[in-house]
């Protein structure tokens, strides 16, 4: 048995909600690091601020996927936690602005950000599933490729808000330890506009029941519990090497007087290290059926797809994170000469920021539709996903490279291709190569290596450009190129794992 074709209309009522939660992404992405320095950060402040983005997502992806893949409701299986994760995000994203209000803004402006992005989570993960749930394997790549159009389209509305209201006459500058207008009505905006469009996939789509999709997977199926019966057979070994490695980097920063944040980093390894070996023995206890065996057991036991491709999003989403974190300090300082965040100069330039996201983003959402399909027919979706990659590199370099605003265009370019292939490609693979049952809460472990790099970033690159690039933080979009290459020679190395009766859909 097989699930129907869907047709436009489909595919666009499917990842429509999409777009409402990338105008919040591209709000959060393109305006907190302005939000915190106007509210009185420094520059040394912004990786642990920005640290709640990645470490949501951490924590929320996973459970929302396990979760999820054993949902059903009136609602169905995926869309109750878009709805509820919609309307978090919009009380978040009009709390925001009103935090100078309040006596210590820079404290609720970080306690929004971690609100906003764990809500977006919620909504985000399972639309990921959604996708493969409801379209057969030969439409994955041109749900993903729709789904990644209206994440570009979502995008370029909601980083050009400031620069259109500035444009509208709306005061774009703000007394210090203010938010200017065109941020404020930017975010309460962006509120309305995810709310709605959430609603329309909410409302305008029928989930297939659990029935139905055991029927469309037919033999292909492998048993639920496998991965957390197989970890019953795991040593404490590795929950011991995950905790001392978290105790070494907690070490290390004492001894070599890294930035505190790397002690979020040990800590997260130590924490890992001590969920495993719990998950280990209630797998040996028969205990199987719990949130935490399942987790730890699917994690450990990662089809090997999942784990080559885990690499290549290692070093995607390092480069990714060092771009929303600089690009404003690096535009500002490079492009328009000053870094002080009550200056016309600065506002000129962290307007101009989100100009530049927008291309990347307008570019995403045109190549999605017209440029991926043609190189995937020609060389297949991992080499398509390989060139686009190295495209972006360029784009680093130049912004590494240029001082003239206008030609930062061209670079955005050569970023925003690469951005279409990463939101489209490797989900499109994944989608066609895991067990349906299992897709929510793979999905959302595949989060991990989104998330880990960024905390990465974080953590220790605060402490690398001290160390030896201390105020200058263009070179960290060198660091991002060279990790953008590497994700494209590691994307080669996929292709062996995906098996030969499933390459047609993977060059389709």
């Amino acid at each position: 048995m097989e699930k129907p074709r869907q047709g436009f209309l489909g595919l666009w009522n499917i990842s429509f909600g999409f777009f409402g939660i990338q105008v919040g992404f591209a709000l959060q992405n393109a305006n907190m690091s302005r939000v915190f320095q106007t509210l009185g950060a420094s520059m040394d402040d912004l990786p642990a601020l920005w640290i709640a983005a990645p470490l949501t997502g951490l924590i929320v992806q996973p459970i929302i996927g396990h979760m999820s893949d054993r949902t059903w409701t009136r609602l169905g299986r995926r869309r109750p936690y878009f709805l509820t994760g919609a309307v978090l995000s919009a009380i978040a994203l009009f709390t925001m602005p009103l935090a100078p209000q309040w006596g210590a803004a820079l404290f609720l402006a970080a306690a929004m950000l971690w609100l906003l992005d764990a809500s977006l989570n919620i909504s985000m993960e399972p639309f990921r599933a959604f996708v493969g749930d409801m379209l057969r394997a030969d439409q994955h790549a041109a749900g993903y490729a729709v789904q990644t159009a209206f994440i570009g389209a979502g995008a370029v509305v909601g980083s050009i808000f400031p620069w259109f209201l500035e444009h509208l006459g709306v005061a774009n500058v703000a007394v210090s330890g203010n938010l200017p207008d065109t941020v404020r009505w930017s975010f309460w905006s962006g509120a309305a506009i995810l709310l709605i469009a959430v609603l329309w996939t909410v409302f305008t789509t029928r989930e297939f029941s659990p029935a139905e999709q055991a029927a469309f997977s037919g033999q292909d199926e492998v048993p639920a519990d496998l991965p957390v019966r197989a970890l019953a057979a795991k040593s404490y070994f590795s929950s011991a090497i995950w905790a001392g490695a978290g105790i070494a980097v907690i070490s290390l920063v004492a001894l070599l007087d890294l930035e505190k944040e790397v002690l979020l980093l040990g800590g997260l390894l130590v924490v890992y290290g001590a969920l495993s070996s719990i998950a280990i023995t209630l797998a040996r206890k028969g205990r199987t059926s719990g949130m935490l065996a399942s987790i730890v057991g699917d994690f450990a036991g990662m089809p090997e797809v999942m784990k080559r491709l885990a690499l290549v999003q290692f070093f995607t989403w390092s480069a990714m994170f060092i771009m929303w974190i600089n690009t404003t300090p690096v535009v500002t300082q490079y492009a328009f000469g000053n870094s002080d965040p009550a200056s016309a100069a600065y506002n000129e330039g962290a307007s101009w920021v989100n100009v530049l996201f927008t291309v990347y983003n307008g570019v995403a959402a045109l190549a999605a539709l017209f440029l991926l399909p043609v190189l995937s027919r020609h060389l297949g979706q991992i080499k398509t996903h390989a060139v686009c990659l190295l495209a972006g590199a360029a784009g680093f370099l130049g912004f590494f490279l240029l001082r003239d605003p206008q030609a930062l265009l061209l670079c955005e370019v050569g970023i925003g291709i690469a951005w279409a292939s990463i939101l489209a490609m490797p989900y499109a693979i994944l989608a066609s190569n895991l067990p349906q049952a299992k897709l929510g809460i793979y999905m959302g472990l595949f989060n991990v290596f989104i998330v880990v790099p960024q905390l990465l970033v974080a953590t220790v690159m605060g402490s690398l450009m001290n160390a030896f690039f201390p105020g200058e933080p263009v070179w960290t979009m060198l660091f991002a190129a060279a990790a953008w290459i590497v994700a494209a020679i590691a994307m080669l190395r996929v292709a062996a794992t995906v098996p030969a009766h499933k390459m047609e859909m993977i060059h389709a």
